[in-house]
């Protein structure tokens, strides 16, 4: 017995094949206003990683964004959630300028900016960008710029539209393929004023987008997703299943009616922001959040809308 070994034997094999660890993408990050909230948890303009956003939820205050954003994540799925806080300013433009960030003297990121600092501080790439309520046009545009260094995708608000003639006015201002505009918001019942109120779409389908990109994967566009919790939308739109002339079917923006009696995503068309006749439908440019080859934008085609 030439072979007994009293004890462990540990035999490496370093032939055969190897699975290939893909990028994780569905970490979220988000810009959010919370002035009450946690200074502990959530000091200004430093990138935090959650990696359950639900827990930190009673330290994000109940003004400001924060809280809302983080419930409505939640409330779809559990991931990780990168969140940069930022001061509310004495106006929309004070704000939108917090939001937007920029970088101080001692080389300190802030803002929408401090998202590009989170891997080397925190080991994880956000690929799912938004800051609901905030998302103004100057922030959207800034936030693009973001998400192409990030090859990440931006999920933004239709801003200060009353109707879809408006939001496809308003989409005129984008020609981001990392950019689709949501539009309208969500109705929910808020725990803190007891009452249903306006919750912002754009915090859902953030939190829809990572649920879908971890359980289908990256390929699967937010239509025909029912969304948990929320009651109705905040603006009347016109849609019908068979009948592509409708509110819902003629815009090319991402709009929220009700389906199969439930309110889901399923619009007609799934488009970032750029319409071409030779990508008019698409669910998000996903190749990109995964390899550094650009997908190729002049081969025309079939249009990705599974």
């Amino acid at each position: 017995m030439s072979d007994y070994h009293h004890g462990v034997r540990v035999v490496e094999i370093n032939e055969g094949t190897r699975t290939i660890r893909t990028v994780a993408t569905s970490v979220i990050g988000i810009v959010a206003t919370g002035d009450d909230a946690d200074v502990d948890q959530f000091p200004l303009n430093q990138p935090v990683l959650l990696t359950t956003p639900k827990n930190a939820i009673g330290k994000a205050g109940k003004t400001g964004t924060l809280k809302q954003t983080l419930t409505a994540i939640t409330n779809v799925v559990n991931t990780m959630v990168v969140v940069v806080r930022v001061a509310s300013g004495a106006d929309d433009a004070e704000t939108s300028a917090n939001v937007i960030g920029t970088v101080t003297e001692d080389g300190q990121y802030t803002g929408i900016q401090a998202l590009l600092a989170a891997q080397s501080q925190l080991g994880v790439k956000p690929r799912i960008l938004g800051v609901p309520g905030l998302d103004t046009l100057p922030v959207t545009t800034a936030l693009c710029t973001v998400a192409k260094k990030l090859r990440a995708f931006v999920y933004a608000y239709a801003h200060d539209c009353a109707t879809k003639e408006a939001v496809a006015a308003y989409r005129e201002n984008f020609g981001d393929r990392e950019l689709m505009l949501i539009w309208p918001e969500f109705i929910e019942f808020n725990t803190d004023t007891a009452q249903s109120s306006a919750v912002p779409a754009t915090a859902y389908a953030l939190g829809l987008r990572a649920y879908i990109d971890k359980t289908v994967g990256w390929h699967k566009t937010l239509s025909n997703v029912t969304v948990p919790n929320v009651t109705g939308i905040s603006k009347q739109v016109f849609w019908d299943l068979q009948d592509p002339d409708t509110d819902a079917g003629t815009s090319t923006v991402t709009i929220s009616p009700p389906s199969s009696g439930r309110t889901a995503f399923a619009s007609g068309a799934h488009a970032p922001a750029p319409m071409t006749h030779c990508l008019p439908l698409k669910t998000t440019p996903a190749p990109r959040r995964y390899w550094p080859t650009p997908w190729p934008m002049r081969i025309c085609g079939p249009s990705i809308n599974r």
